[in-house]
């Protein structure tokens, strides 16, 4: 007996049920950015391993999935590199390319391509897979989507405020309550200043970021383990621990930041974001939070994350402003701002609480039944004319018992079913059955559209 197929781990399948609700996740979020005037590209699922070497850490570089050259690549390698056995060396020898870990190093490598062909600002977003060789576990895949968003090549503030407006206007289309949690690197940079840890940026950042994980005490841990002070970790407490309305941690921030330049500048730039925000009617809270740092350590202005409020669950979305994305490939002086949407944790909040639309995961509005050839032809023509209504419509290929296409409907949650047989045919019409409620009408085709409808 053949083996039973498999897929790779951290993979998936999905239904048609499954895909009709992520192309209405997709679909949704590509709505609204071309409601701000962003524009789509693609880029290939493989680039050049020099490409993406050196971008994403030493963490990062290991979790890349290295692409085999073709053709005969053991050629140029010698004996006693093989016998070596050294994994890293050997890949550098006979893999050129990989998949993509992410959309933003893709992203800088097209716009330093591309640079004599853009209009800066330019306003792009990406809708595609990304591959990482990290361990599978439960929310964590191999393969996954990102919905990313920026605009590069301006440095005004009112991209950001755009971009928590795109993100409103989306969770307020699925119709799921967010908090937006804004910060700003430069606050966290005056504050490392202020409590004499300037070298320290990155312990301290990456330490408080996991307050809502491991809890204050854990996190002072974690600090004094970096070999922050102890002094410097008691006037970091009140900061971490700032309450109040967004104003009032602003007011504050200005009198504890009032020594350090930078740091003032990061609160203006909050303050300008969030009263520019007050005046737009935001659907869902925005809120300032000082423990927000974001992972990556490219962030160089306002950062941003999206927690769901009635779900247990990760940031949904984040992003932020970096001043040189495309310096690495010899284009300095390009500053951006993004946001990512996790597809896949959005996926997993409206399966939680139940908030796709029934017309966006139904397919097929309407089945006729097949009773035979001159049944079938006659059915045909009204098919036509329904389709052209823009009404999802299909035959049952076969003249099957009714039974087989009735189950047929049902497992397909087809709404309406049409039956059509000598009686129907003689008047130049169909009985309409509605599936829900069991209701039968003669109807012609005019009927049967507006009844659909």
């Amino acid at each position: 007996m053949a083996a039973k197929p498999s897929i790779p781990k951290g993979t998936r399948d999905f239904s048609p049920v499954e895909m009709a609700k992520r192309n209405y996740i997709f679909n949704t979020i590509r709505d609204v950015y071309h409601l701000y005037g962003f524009q789509q590209i693609e880029t290939p699922a493989m680039e050049m391993l020099s490409t993406l070497m050196g971008k994403y850490g030493d963490e990062g570089d290991k979790l890349l999935f290295k692409i085999q050259n073709s053709g005969d690549y053991f050629s140029e390698i010698t004996d006693e590199e093989l016998l070596s056995r050294n994994a890293a060396k050997l890949a550098s020898k006979f893999c050129e390319k990989g998949l993509r870990y992410d959309l933003t190093v893709p992203f800088a490598r097209y716009v330093v391509m591309h640079r004599d062909e853009i209009t800066f600002p330019f306003k792009r977003y990406q809708i595609q897979p990304v591959w990482r060789a990290d361990r599978p576990q439960k929310g964590r895949y191999r393969e996954f989507y990102q919905c990313d968003a920026d605009v590069v090549g301006s440095d005004s503030l009112l991209n950001e405020v755009e971009l928590m407006q795109i993100v409103d206007t989306v969770f307020s289309r699925f119709n799921i309550r967010v908090c937006i949690k804004i910060n700003n690197r430069k606050i966290l940079s005056g504050i490392a200043e202020i409590i004499g840890e300037s070298d320290k940026i990155v312990d301290i950042t990456v330490a408080i970021d996991k307050l809502d994980k491991i809890g204050l005490d854990n996190v002072n841990a974690e600090l004094k383990e970096k070999g922050i002070s102890d002094e410097a970790i008691a006037k970091l407490q009140p900061i971490i621990l700032l309450s109040g309305t967004n104003a009032e941690k602003l007011a504050t921030l200005k009198n504890v930041l009032a020594a350090s330049e930078v740091g003032l500048k990061g609160v203006e730039e909050s303050e300008f974001i969030l009263n520019t925000l007050e005046t737009m009617g935001l659907k869902n809270e925005i809120e300032l939070d000082l423990t927000l740092a974001r992972g990556l350590n490219y962030y160089t202005g306002a950062i941003f994350e999206v927690k769901a409020l009635d779900v247990q669950i990760g940031s949904i979305t984040g992003g932020g402003r970096y001043d040189n994305l495309t310096g690495v490939f010899g284009m300095a002086g390009v500053s951006g701002v993004g946001i990512s949407f996790g597809a896949d944790r959005i996926f997993d909040v409206l399966n939680q609480l139940d908030l796709y639309p029934k017309e966006a995961v139904n397919g097929t509005e309407l089945l006729f039944i097949n009773f035979g050839e001159k049944e079938a032809a006659f059915s045909m023509g009204i098919l036509s004319k329904v389709r052209a209504a823009g009404i999802r419509a299909e035959i049952f290929p076969d003249a099957a018992k009714m039974k087989k296409q009735m189950s047929y409907a049902n497992a397909k949650n087809i709404p309406f079913v049409a039956i059509v047989g000598e009686n129907e045919m003689s008047e130049g019409k169909a009985m309409l059955k509605n599936m829900e409620t069991g209701e039968q009408n003669l109807v012609s085709a005019e009927e049967l559209i507006a009844a659909i409808r």
